[in-house]
């Protein structure tokens, strides 16, 4: 479909073409679209825009990612479609592992992933077939198979999306979870160290960019993060941005 640039729309349009080509090729699942539309209607109450407070999450994630000592992203459909180049760019500045973990999984998907990935340089891709050979416990679905080398053995973990069942029992397990996710009322949200409310397109570069600043400083930092307070103030922004919206309507 070609789409004008001066569509009001534009960049919305971009992804929504984009998730449905992905899902013609098997990338993502069927349900991979209810869960973008989802994200896609959170950020509209968030004003489609980086807030302060993901800015400040986006901080803390970079310099927990930056100190960990195993650190790795989660890859799903949805990611591998939308930012596969800023996960491979991720994995190199870290330096972390790539793992691709789906709760529809089935191994000709993995294989799917793992070559969109390796398009844009991605190199040993964990989670693909037997290599996904441990099991978090208490988590039944398929989403529980990772790779010894990677998620069961990491010390933090990037959670991009909503996760919610394997966010918690990672967090049982005693490891760092750093999520992204527009919904701030998920269980993923509510149960992650870190959590960023940002679209992942425009989450993903700031966070590379961050990492790359903490890097250059070559400092040791401690910066103050409370999840719960950040979340907080995520969902009043949401709701001015809805009372804002009310107001307007109300003078028309």
């Amino acid at each position: 479909m070609d789409i004008p640039k001066t569509h009001p729309r534009y960049e919305s349009l971009l992804l929504r073409e984009k998730i449905t080509d992905c899902l013609k090729e098997g990338i993502i699942s069927e349900t991979g679209i209810a869960a973008h539309g989802r994200g896609e209607a959170f950020d509209y109450f968030l004003g489609e825009k980086t807030t302060r407070e993901a800015d400040k999450a986006i901080k803390a994630a970079a310099e927990l990612l930056c100190k960990a000592k195993n650190p790795v992203v989660s890859v799903n459909g949805n990611i591998a479609c939308l930012v596969p180049k800023e996960v491979v760019e991720l994995s190199e500045i870290v330096p972390l592992k790539i793992e691709i973990n789906l709760f529809y999984r089935t191994y000709e998907r993995e294989i799917k992933i793992k070559k969109r990935l390796e398009k844009y340089g991605a190199r040993n891709i964990l989670g693909v077939g037997n290599n996904a050979n441990e099991s978090i416990p208490g988590l039944d679905s398929l989403r529980g198979k990772v790779s010894r080398e990677g998620i069961f053995s990491s010390d933090v973990v990037i959670v991009p999306l909503e996760d919610g069942d394997r966010a918690l029992a990672l967090k049982k397990m005693g490891k760092r979870v750093i999520a992204i996710d527009l919904n701030p009322l998920s269980r993923t949200s509510l149960c992650s160290d870190i959590t960023i409310v940002d679209n992942v397109i425009r989450a993903m570069p700031k966070l590379i960019e961050e990492i790359k600043k903490f890097k250059e400083k070559r400092i040791e930092e401690n910066l103050e993060f409370e999840n719960r307070e950040n979340l907080k103030k995520s969902i009043k922004i949401m709701k001015k941005n809805l009372s804002n919206w009310e107001v307007k309507f109300s003078q028309r």
